[in-house]
């Protein structure tokens, strides 16, 4: 399976060019709950802090400013220690 990519400050080019903004949001206060990505999903993160944990994987850090890849079929756990408010997309 597939693992979490982070891309840490990407510049604002590669931003512009994956149509970021224009991508819906969401939002999410403290909290720790389990999740499946049935799909592809990109996003980047405008606030907050999250480790993400898959099933029997090593613990991912995301932080405001991160462009994040989940790969399809993966089942974690997010563990949000500041609220969460992001971009994303699924493929």
């Amino acid at each position: 399976m597939d693992e979490i990519s982070v891309e840490r400050a990407p510049d604002t080019t590669k931003l512009d060019k994956l149509g970021v903004k224009s991508w819906p949001t969401w939002e999410c206060e403290v909290s720790e709950f389990p999740w499946n990505y049935d799909a592809r999903e990109t996003c980047y993160l405008l606030e907050g802090e999250v480790i993400v944990t898959p099933d029997g994987g090593t613990p991912v850090t995301i932080k405001a400013g991160d462009l994040v890849a989940f790969p399809a079929g993966m089942s974690c756990r997010w563990n949000v220690l500041k609220a969460v408010h992001k971009h994303y997309q699924f493929d």
